[in-house]
């Protein structure tokens, strides 16, 4: 359900890329984390007008949750269209929570090869760190409570939105 204080994400994307803009060069390439990581860095890359192709990552066999929590979605290919050794990257996510998320995606990359820096870019920080990860890019910091999760959804067209739910 759409939360009336949760911000604008088409917003928090402009104040995202302005934060991002004056850090990327030629070299920078941005990897988005399936689902809204993934449409968040498409939306990143047009708004930047970066020149590599945006990447993709899904870290459903990555999560240290796995064995535990199986999978809950169809699980998409990952999809890294340029060398990553020597190349600086953004990883980018639609809500940083407890970083677990992020250190799959970085144990996945390593897979790849070895960048020469990683650094995130997220719409949300909602607090909540059990691992020693923080964004370098954030377009708002957010107090949520416990029992809900926030989520990006595409809202049509190439639109985004926030939600609010509880957790099930």
């Amino acid at each position: 359900m759409t939360h009336p204080d949760l911000p604008d994400a088409e917003a928090l994307l402009k104040t995202l890329a302005a934060q991002m803009r004056p850090h990327m060069t030629p070299q920078t390439a941005l990897i988005g984390i399936v689902t809204g990581g993934a449409w968040l860095a498409e939306r990143l890359h047009k708004e930047l007008g970066l020149a590599l192709p945006v990447g993709t990552l899904d870290v459903s066999f990555y999560r240290d949750d796995f064995h535990s929590k199986g999978l809950k979605r169809k699980v998409a290919p990952s999809t890294i269209p340029f060398e990553v050794d020597g190349r600086e990257l953004v990883l980018v996510d639609d809500v940083l929570y407890t970083g677990r998320t992020i250190r799959a995606a970085m144990n996945e990359l390593f897979d790849y090869g070895r960048p020469a820096s990683i650094r995130l870019a997220t719409l949300v920080d909602r607090g909540g760190r059990e691992l020693p990860i923080a964004a370098q890019f954030v377009g708002a910091t957010l107090a949520v409570p416990a029992d809900a999760s926030i989520d990006l959804e595409q809202a049509g067209g190439d639109q985004l939105r926030l939600v609010m739910q509880p957790i099930k």
